[in-house]
């Protein structure tokens, strides 16, 4: 257990720094939590000390008291998401072990551990890991023959203060599962709103129907049922995106319908919560990728357990092996594909050799299976994942770095920032500079500057 806690902190906080803040939610969010760190308000979340009603405040009170550790700008907003990444997994894997047993909590954890999703979310600083760590935590407490329903609700609590209404609704079939179990619901209630509501009475109390309006109908139901913020995508969003999430696990996703899940009542309850969560984000007008990570963990703990039940794995376990190939070619198209949308990346000067471990390891693995030795099989082709992971690192977040985060063009403009304003930029690199700037820089349209910066998707000018 002590190798697998070195290895995931290895896995999840290797280059934490080496990449500046991605996107333009990263930065935002990341600058809420330094001002609450520097002004000591907990409770109205401010950019640039406006307030800012988009999400609730966990992840900035998460960023907030790394700030105020110590760490620096760039890991204070992510080294606390991938401690809730790492301490998740081991949480997951002593619960998953209570409720079924060693076998299923190996498999199940080494699936979550080495999968895309939740590798991808668990390195960057927004409010999708600590909000499915906490709703799954809380889920996974409610399946057991005794609930442990008072810290239940205070996760499902901590859940709601990550990211507002979802979790509640995602917690639905929960209480259709414990609807003989008043008392376990009434106690999960109870201490949810004891810790979620003080901070939404509060707010409430200091902002009025400003955080009403912008938090509950905008954030909430417009996000939902309108394009308000522009993320509109369709029906069938979320297939790829789920697809992509458990690589290289994904052709374990035929292991669902196998008789070994049907047939327990809990593995069957799981399945279907998830498909609960897939039907309803589906359902809403805006998507983005993140949304259905906390569908990974139930995902997996019913692939883990018919992974640990069959007898004959070696098809399933090939062609998992064989997926990760395509990390040269994710290497080489992630950069692009972030900046200018999946379907305009370009694929060039790919570096096949690479591929080549993967091969053995897939091989090695058909071959351990055929012995018998299954675990040994999987180990093998975990390590061949964080192997992968590592060398993803390596190859690409320098160039994320170079082009998609905006630190390296703070570097460059940082000396004459005084003088700068900005002008014909990326949404993303606005909050980046902003960001490195400490402060909102002045755009061009509003307060002309002497020097007048412009940016493209690849290049910057002035």
């Amino acid at each position: 257990m002590l190798l697998a806690v070195v290895l995931l902190a290895m896995l999840y906080c290797y280059g934490i720094t080496s990449v500046g803040m991605l996107g333009p939610d990263e930065p935002r969010y990341a600058a809420i939590g330094r001002a609450m760190a520097q002004s000591g308000d907990w409770v109205t979340p401010r950019l640039w000390g406006q307030p800012w009603f988009e999400k609730p405040p966990l992840l900035y009170w998460m960023t907030a008291a790394a700030t105020r550790a110590g760490f620096s700008q760039d890991a204070a907003p992510r080294i606390p998401v991938a401690v809730t990444a790492i301490v998740f997994l081991i949480f997951f894997y002593f619960r998953v072990q209570k409720l079924f047993d060693e076998p299923v909590a190996r498999y199940a954890a080494a699936l979550l551990a080495t999968s895309a999703g939740w590798l991808a979310y668990g390195f960057v600083a927004v409010t999708d890991l600590p909000m499915s760590a906490t709703l799954c935590a809380a889920l996974l407490l409610c399946l057991g023959e005794q609930p442990r329903a008072v810290w239940a609700g205070i996760l499902l609590g901590l859940a709601v203060l990550a990211k507002g209404l979802v979790p509640l609704v995602l917690f639905v079939p929960v209480i259709w599962w414990l609807r003989r179990r008043w008392r376990d619901l009434a106690r999960v209630a109870v201490a949810c709103l004891a810790i979620a509501a003080p901070w939404y009475a509060l707010c409430t109390a200091r902002n009025g129907t400003a955080f009403l309006t912008d938090f509950f109908w905008k954030h909430h139901f417009e996000r939902f049922s309108s394009d308000v913020l522009a993320h509109g995508r369709p029906f069938w969003f979320f297939v790829p995106v789920l697809l992509a999430g458990l690589f290289p696990w994904t052709p374990m996703l035929g292991l669902l319908g196998r008789h070994e899940v049907w047939k327990d009542t809990r593995l069957r309850f799981l399945v279907i919560w998830a498909a609960f969560g897939f039907v309803f984000f589906s359902a809403s007008y805006n998507k983005l990728p993140g949304y259905v990570l906390p569908l990974l963990p139930a995902l997996c703990v019913a692939m883990g357990a018919a992974l640990a039940r069959m007898q004959q794995a070696r098809w399933w376990l090939l062609a998992s092996g064989l997926l990760l190939i395509l990390l040269p070619v994710i290497a080489v198209i992630l950069p692009r594909a972030l900046i200018e949308g999946l379907s305009r990346a370009q694929v060039s000067a790919v570096p096949w050799g690479v591929a080549l471990p993967f091969v053995v390891a897939a091989a090695g693995c058909w071959w351990l299976e055929g012995l018998g030795r299954r675990e040994a099989a999987l180990v093998i082709l975990t390590f061949a994942i964080g192997g992968g992971v590592m060398w993803l690192k390596l190859f690409t977040f320098p160039r994320l770095d170079a082009l998609v985060s905006a630190r390296h063009l703070w570097w460059r403009i940082a000396p004459e920032a005084d003088a700068i304003c900005l002008d014909d930029i990326r949404r993303d690199w606005v909050y980046g500079l902003d960001y490195y700037a400490g402060r909102a820089l002045p755009l061009c349209n509003e307060h002309p500057m002497p020097v007048r910066f412009h940016a493209g998707p690849i290049t910057a000018r002035r």
